[in-house]
Order: C-alpha cells, then sequence, then structure tokens
C-alpha cells in the first residue's frame, strides 16, 4: 500500500513539474539544434556537415568544436600564406601573402581567446572574437579583388575559415539567449 501511495504521489509531481515546464516534453534532437543554428549561417550546407560530425547538441560542446576547427583551419591557412610568401616571385602577390599570414596570425589569436572567453562564460566575447577572425580572414580574401589573381587553394581556406566563424557568430548569440 505504501509503495502506491509514493507512485501517486510520484506521478502528481512529474505532472505538476511537466505542466510547469521543468520537464521538457521530449530533448531537442540533434537534427533540431542544427538546424536552429545552420539555417542562420552564411552557409548552411557547410554548416550541416560541420555540425553532423561534431557528436554534441549542446551549444557550448558545439562551441568549442567549431573553435577548434577554426583554430586548426586558421593555422593551416597562415602556414599556406607564408609558404606562398616565401615562393612567390611576383613582388605583389609576395606581399599579399606575406600580409596575409599576418591577418591569419591575428585570426589565430582572436580564435584562442575566444576559447579562453568561452570557458569563462562570456559569449560576447566569443562572438566579438569570431567576428574578429571572420575580418581578417575577409581582409585577407579582399586584398585579392584586383590582378595578380591568387592561383592557390588560399583563398577557398579563407572563404573556409569565415563560414567556420559564422557557425560560431550563431552559437555564441543562442548561448547569450539562454545566459
Amino acid at each position: 500500500m505504501a509503495s502506491s501511495s509514493f507512485l501517486a504521489v510520484f506521478r502528481i509531481v512529474l505532472l505538476v513539474l511537466f505542466f510547469n515546464g521543468m520537464v521538457p516534453m521530449h530533448a531537442a534532437s540533434q537534427d533540431d539544434i542544427v538546424s536552429t543554428i545552420c539555417k542562420k549561417t552564411r552557409n548552411s550546407s557547410f554548416c550541416f556537415n560541420v555540425l553532423k560530425s561534431a557528436g554534441t547538441t549542446d551549444l557550448k560542446g558545439l562551441a568549442t568544436f567549431t573553435l577548434n576547427l577554426a583554430h586548426d583551419k586558421v593555422a593551416q591557412t597562415r602556414a599556406l600564406a607564408l609558404s606562398l610568401a616565401s615562393k612567390a616571385t611576383d613582388p605583389k602577390l609576395k606581399e599579399r601573402y606575406a600580409t596575409c599570414a599576418e591577418q591569419y596570425d591575428d585570426a589565430a589569436d582572436d580564435i584562442e581567446d575566444g576559447k579562453n572567453d568561452l570557458g569563462e562564460g562570456d559569449y560576447n566575447g566569443v562572438n566579438i572574437k569570431a567576428s574578429a577572425a571572420m575580418t581578417e580572414a575577409g581582409d585577407c580574401l579582399d586584398s585579392f579583388t584586383q590582378p595578380p589573381k591568387d592561383p592557390s587553394a588560399l583563398s577557398g581556406n579563407g572563404k573556409t575559415v569565415e563560414d567556420i566563424c559564422s557557425i560560431i557568430l550563431v552559437i555564441a548569440n543562442l548561448l547569450l539567449r539562454r545566459a
């Protein structure tokens, strides 16, 4: 008899919590979270591919994942720009590549700062740092709008950095709303 009374009370408590919104009807699926984020980014198909591989639906986990991804791509792109600068024979390209290497060095610092901001719960800081890294990548890309044309993979890498930063911006904004 005591166990049936306990069960009845437990059910009532669960119903009260449920109707007060304290127990969610269902946890958000990975597809729901990814869709919410990706539809707000500059390249949604890229975003879907990236976030599907994250293995988490937790916003902080997704922020960590994308910040690490951005860090790796920025480092790779910086190394490419340095290599291109050392090998370029055209003085204009040589200068542009060297400038891009500096910009990606700054972008790497921005991403590192963004990681620190995330750890401190400063989601506005994450947003600001991702935006700064995105600007650095965009400035490098913009330097190649005039001839001579960049024949390397640098532009593609820069667009990827911008796309990853776009994802980080959306996640940071969602974290800000939930804070």
